[in-house]
């Protein structure tokens, strides 16, 4: 009775020790990798600033909505490598031994591990269904705003202003997007130019993109002949981009509830539904990598230091069997054309986490 309380002690110390370095070590790379991949993302995206001259704080609350999107790509990677970090050191310090020399297992070494894993696998699933496709959808309206939408938009008093190619306004005075007094010039179609004089006008945004909507004015409009009318209100669609979602098809995007909707749907393109079983793939199976990467490198680690003569390549087997696994994994699931490939997928993923499992936990 004595030996079990001291052995379940034991076993709290033990937990704790390698709770304790796993998270430190964790937390520490993933600042670290999030930092320059979000680094790398802002230098990509610097053109997006110099050309559309948005300030730079809109730039940088733009970028920063990539961040969840960029974490729950390296979370898997990052967990490795925190693992076989702190347990090859444990290993090398003969702190492994001493303990597998006591009496301890190396599932029981393991334990902390794979639930340090097993809660990062819950948070990432957490984050690949809901909390990326929501950041994802944001950014690229923000993005359209900016580039396109009134965020970027700018008409200056008693100026001209040239909105796009061909298209210009004047206005006398702005009040946010109402303007007094416009005169719009608009010659992006050769065919027929127009010119529209209103009291009033103000810019929308609709699904189509950016419009102006002018009261009290009349319009001029020359192609083989000359037409001009008066009107009490007139909008007129300034197709200087389209924000709707089906012009570009970005599956991050979209919820995993719309992503069903569209792979049930028999209008969706086939080229889309290749997209969109690659990316459910990612969000259900690619969380259950951290488990599988996890009980994979503490199984090579601890069962080759049981070794007569310690295996000082187990490190470099552990990497090299995290590449295969994750090569796998990516190669097949850009490869999913159906539901039943999708199934042979999460089943592979599932049967790959019991053989490693019975491979850690066999004796």
């Amino acid at each position: 009775m004595a030996f079990g309380f001291y052995t379940l002690i034991i076993m709290r110390i033990i937990d704790r020790y390698f709770s304790r370095q796993l998270v430190a070590i964790f937390v520490m790379l993933l600042l670290i990798l999030t930092g320059l991949a979000w680094t790398m993302q802002i230098m990509s995206m610097m053109k997006f600033l110099l050309n559309y001259g948005i300030n730079f704080g809109s730039f940088i609350g733009l970028v920063a909505l990539l961040i969840p999107f960029i974490i729950s790509i390296i979370i898997p990677f990052v967990t490795f490598i925190a693992v076989i970090f702190v347990y090859n050191k444990t290993i090398s310090d003969n702190e492994a031994s001493v303990m597998m020399a006591s009496g301890l297992a190396p599932a029981q070494l393991a334990r902390p591990a794979l639930w340090f894993a097993g809660i990062l696998t819950a948070i990432n699933l957490i984050m690949n269904l809901w909390l990326v496709p929501i950041s994802q959808d944001y950014f690229y309206d923000t993005q359209w705003n900016l580039r396109y939408g009134l965020a970027h938009l700018k008409v200056q008093e008693s100026a001209f202003t040239n909105i796009t190619d061909g298209l210009v306004v004047y206005v006398d005075k702005v009040a946010g997007h109402d303007m007094s007094q416009v005169m719009l010039s608009d010659t992006r179609n050769p065919d027929t130019e127009t010119v529209v004089f209103a009291e009033a006008g103000k810019l929308v945004t609709t699904p189509r993109g950016l419009s102006i909507v002018m009261k009290n004015g009349s319009l001029q409009m020359r192609n083989k002949s000359m037409v001009t009318g008066t009107f009490d209100t007139f909008d007129m669609d300034l197709n200087v981009a389209t924000r709707e979602k089906s012009s570009s098809f970005r599956v991050r995007r979209f919820s995993t509830h719309e992503l069903l909707d569209f792979v049930n749907d028999t209008n969706t393109e086939q080229k889309h539904k290749k997209m969109i079983f690659s990316e459910l793939a990612n969000r259900f199976c690619m969380p259950f990598m951290n488990l599988i990467l996890t009980i994979v490198c503490t199984a090579i680690l601890l069962k080759t230091s049981l070794l007569r003569r310690r295996a000082s390549f187990s490190p470099a087997l552990a990497v090299l069997a995290m590449a295969i696994l994750m090569t796998l994994f990516m190669t097949s699931a850009n490869m999913l054309e159906n539901w039943r490939d999708f199934c042979i997928l999460s089943g592979g993923v599932i049967i790959t986490l019991v053989l490693s499992g019975v491979i850690l936990y066999k004796k």
